[in-house]
């Protein structure tokens, strides 16, 4: 059984992985003989104890190699490798008897490997420039039932072949370290855009060992704010000019978190809505990180600091375990509404003129439309021409309507659609014959749950209008 402190060590090895997002990757060299490969890899794996009924049952581990350069096509598009030559990869995962369960199978691409007890021999014969054409494959783990949290171990990853120097790689595994599931939120009752939601964040340590420091990170939406400063948070706005960007806070929590235990803040993390807000999306999590680690990762960044009181995390002495998820998301608020508003023209032209005409598109408020959710796809409205014209010019944005339309053309709206929004879409219109009161119109073929007014979602296009047309 391991130290304390040699777990303590794997601990604060995962934590900062997970919090840097990046693994550390041997530098490049410059080619010479024999070719220098690397085996890449993370350099670490946290093995859950939690056994998540929706989660994924894909590899933990992605192996491959690294020669230099990058690999570039030739003329006619075909990637050669750099070497040719019988070279052997051996992947040795013996110190992980008793520890966790090893699957190779998904290891070696279409060759496979021989695989005996723990140690998966893998052939090869051809490296590429670079890594993305010298992938291994990947090794799943799974804990069994003498699995127990603090149990450690690794896989040990060796090559040889002739012209080739390889540098090996080792993969860490920790048993049962801390992983942190959040608290699901709920909009309130009654929540209009204007409100402050008082979050009340908080998340459970599912794994078996304990920690020491926890990083929470909040992000939402341009419709969304932290007014708040904790003294122990560190705050990034949206830039304005970024319509969909995030503002973020970081806060940084000392002192040690049992395992199998649950907590909560001290006081909600207040988040103030706009009164454009409409479906801005909230999320948050927390993750086991050293405190001291993070501050320091923070010191490098853009973040500003807090200057209030500082929040403090709170044992909960009872939690529900299904109100707690790996990923804790809210969109805020769901009651709101805009006014989109499409106008068209009134107009006289002879036969054979060709006439401009210019259709309105206006978003009035209060709220915003931004379909975050979707990606920011756009909306569209269909337009009909009046009788007896063509159209010569189109808007760039506009398409012909399809078989069985009962439209023209349709036309899309990028979004986000924001609260004050004016955009023209003008058409060239030729009056291949005139009638009186030939008229067309630009509506929205369908129906919006948050339109506020849907009286104006249609205006007419017409053509030498009588007067009691």
């Amino acid at each position: 059984m391991p130290s304390l402190a040699a777990v303590r060590r794997s601990i604060s090895v995962l934590a900062l992985a997970a919090l840097a997002g990046t693994a550390l990757g041997s530098p490049a060299q410059a080619q010479e003989e024999p070719l220098p490969v690397s085996v890449t890899g993370p350099d670490s794996v946290n093995l859950s104890m939690y056994q998540d009924p929706n989660g994924s049952t894909e590899p933990q581990i992605e192996l491959g190699l690294r020669a230099p350069g990058e690999p570039v096509p030739d003329e006619n598009g075909v990637t050669y490798p750099i070497h040719t030559g019988d070279y052997t990869v051996t992947v040795d995962a013996s110190s992980l008897a008793g520890v966790a369960a090893v699957d190779f199978s998904a290891l070696g691409g279409w060759r496979g490997c021989s695989v005996d007890g723990l140690v998966a021999t893998c052939p090869g014969t051809e490296i590429y420039a670079g890594e993305d054409y010298n992938r291994l494959g990947g090794i799943r783990l799974d804990v069994t039932d003498e699995s127990a949290a603090g149990d450690t171990g690794s896989i040990r990853v060796t090559a040889a072949g002739e012209g080739l120097a390889f540098t090996g790689h080792t993969v860490d595994v920790l048993v049962g370290g801390p992983e942190l599931l959040n608290k699901q939120l709920a909009e309130p009752a009654g929540f209009q855009a204007g409100d402050t939601f008082q979050a009340p964040l908080g998340f459970r340590n599912v794994g078996g060992l304990g920690g020491d420091g926890v990083l929470l990170r909040v992000s939402g939406t341009r419709g969304l704010s932290f007014p708040a400063t904790f003294g122990n948070c560190w705050y990034d706005p949206r830039d304005p000019e970024d319509l969909l960007g995030r503002s973020e806070a970081l806060c940084v929590f000392d002192g040690e978190f049992a395992g199998d235990a649950a907590y909560g803040l001290s006081v909600p993390f207040p988040v103030q809505t706009a009164g454009f807000a409409l479906y801005d999306a909230m999320s948050y999590s927390f993750t086991a990180v050293p405190a001291a680690q993070a501050r320091e990762l923070l010191a490098q960044g853009d973040h500003q600091p807090g200057t209030g009181p500082a929040l403090e995390l709170v044992r909960l002495p009872e939690a529900d375990p299904a109100g707690y998820s790996r990923w804790a998301e809210l969109d805020i608020p769901t009651k709101n509404t805009f006014d989109l508003d499409l106008t068209g023209e009134r107009l006289r032209a002879r036969q054979g003129d060709t006439v401009s005409v210019d259709i309105g598109f206006a978003n009035h408020g209060p709220a915003w439309l931004a379909l975050l959710r979707s990606g920011g796809e756009p909306i569209s409205f269909a337009v009909e021409l009046p009788p007896g014209t063509t159209a010569t010019t189109v808007p760039e944005n506009c398409r012909p309507g399809w078989e069985g339309s009962e439209a023209d053309y349709h036309c899309f709206v990028g979004t986000p659609v924001l609260e004050d929004d004016t955009r023209t879409f003008t058409f060239g219109l030729r009056v291949d014959e005139v009638i009186r009161n030939a008229t067309g119109r630009a509506y929205f073929p369908y129906t919006m749950p948050n339109e506020g007014d849907p009286a104006n979602d249609s205006g007419s296009i017409v053509l030498n209008p009588t007067r009691k047309g």
